[in-house]
């Protein structure tokens, strides 16, 4: 098992390139499930959970190039010849909860499904409560048995649904759905992302009829056949957030491209409230991490256009080296907290009150042997290695294999002191 092995007390300085988003991939993919065309998909991220979506494809009988290199992260699906009963499997689906998202396609394309309960979540319950009431207002008859959901229709049928809280993957599952369902769709309370908005372009270059997609309603007038696009994939949010935190955390000056800051207004506003400095241009952004010292900032997630629940993790570490006390609260996964007692292992003052989190700096950071939790935890353990004292090692970096290409490579191409455990840092 992988270990990520740091030593902190480096700036960063250089230039780094943002990947393609994971949580826009995912969703495209199960995407090319709608059409027996190819579906092309570029800007796709080298990451763990694209790997598990291919396998997954691959087991219901889709064709799944997936290039690297001179292939410019590109993969090409064609599902013209899909199993008769496809199933998304618990080995799959327990990896990756997004698995959960070929439930609509499948049953609009095919009128069959058969995919596995997502079970738990480290960070918090996932339900799939919202994608079953969705389908079912669509028309199809859903069995849950034997930790499986089975879903059946002739062909869907438009309707209205509200959703009865604000979902990312619900939104991208039903709206998939019904762009083959028989009339018109109105989705209600959905939600907002990019991702979603990226999901919605692709279904349209495949000729689906979609008006609504980055606001709370979502319109569908639903088409008989789908047909194959090429289509790229948005920058990852997510990440071009943890290296903006990581260039201000490290007193670094770091230039961030093939961004999208328009994505991350939110998260920029509040860095400029904590005292960092971020120029962003149209593609680019850049961070100038010793522009002024750093000042604690309460915060709290929200759906998007808010705080990213994703990067709350890695904004938590940039509190324990801001001045006086901030309050952090999460609002959208009820356990997004175990990073808080690793950190407070190296160091850190945390005290965790159920959904908020009382940090106070700014405390000097100390390695340590400490253990990944989940995708974001991981990130969140790299951001204060990189500016505790002495050498830290990760242990389950896995998890963060799941959602960001190289990172350790794109941080050693700015002065990080980092390696895969095995490898051997020079000393300074």
């Amino acid at each position: 098992m992988d270990k990520f092995v740091i030593r902190g007390g480096t700036p960063l300085l250089g230039t780094i390139r943002i990947s393609g988003a994971k949580n826009a991939a995912l969703p495209a993919m199960a995407a090319a499930l709608l059409t027996d065309e190819p579906v092309v998909l570029e800007n796709i991220p080298q990451v763990r959970d694209i790997e598990t979506e291919r396998r997954l494809l691959a087991a219901m009988g889709a064709e799944v190039e997936l290039g690297y290199g001179r292939a410019h992260h590109r993969t090409t699906i064609c599902a013209a010849n899909l199993s008769k009963n496809p199933e998304a499997s618990y080995e799959l689906v327990k990896t990756m909860r997004a698995s959960s998202l070929v439930l609509g396609p499948l049953v609009a394309r095919v009128g069959f499904a058969r995919v596995s309960m997502p079970g738990g979540c480290a960070i918090g319950a996932r339900p799939i409560d919202l994608h079953i009431k969705g389908l079912e207002k669509l028309g199809a008859k859903i069995v849950q048995e034997h930790g499986y959901i089975e879903a059946r229709a002739t062909r869907l049928k438009g309707a209205r649904y509200a959703f009865d809280r604000i979902t990312v993957t619900g939104t991208e599952d039903i709206l998939m759905a019904a762009v083959l369902a028989e009339g018109e769709t109105v989705l209600e309370n959905c939600a907002r992302e990019p991702e979603v908005v990226d999901l919605a372009a692709l279904l349209t270059k495949m000729g689906a009829q979609i008006t609504g997609a980055g606001t709370s309603t979502i319109r569908v007038k639903g088409v008989e056949k789908l047909g194959g696009a090429k289509h790229r994939i948005i920058p990852d949010r997510i990440e071009a957030a943890t290296f903006l935190l990581a260039g201000a955390l490290t007193g670094g000056d770091l230039m961030l491209t093939d961004c999208e800051p328009e994505h991350l207004t939110y998260l920029l506003s509040k860095l400029e409230e904590v005292g960092v400095k971020v120029d962003a241009g149209e593609t680019t952004m850049r961070v100038m991490g010793d522009a002024a010292p750093l000042v604690g900032c309460d915060m709290s997630t929200e759906e998007y256009p808010g705080f990213p629940t994703d990067a709350q993790a890695q904004y938590m570490v940039l509190m324990t080296q801001a001045q006086g006390s901030s309050i952090i609260t999460e609002n959208i996964f009820e356990n997004r907290y175990m990073h808080a007692q690793e950190l407070c292992r190296m160091g850190a003052n945390i005290k965790v009150e159920g959904r908020r989190a009382i940090v106070r700096g700014k405390t000097p950071l100390s390695g340590a042997a400490v253990l990944a939790s989940d995708l974001r935890a991981s990130a969140s353990l790299v951001l204060a290695a990189l500016v505790a004292n002495d050498e830290t090692i990760i242990d389950r970096v896995y998890h963060i294999d799941r959602g960001y290409e190289r990172i350790e490579e794109k941080l050693r191409s700015v002065g990080a002191q980092m390696k895969r455990i095995g490898e051997i840092l020079p000393r300074r």
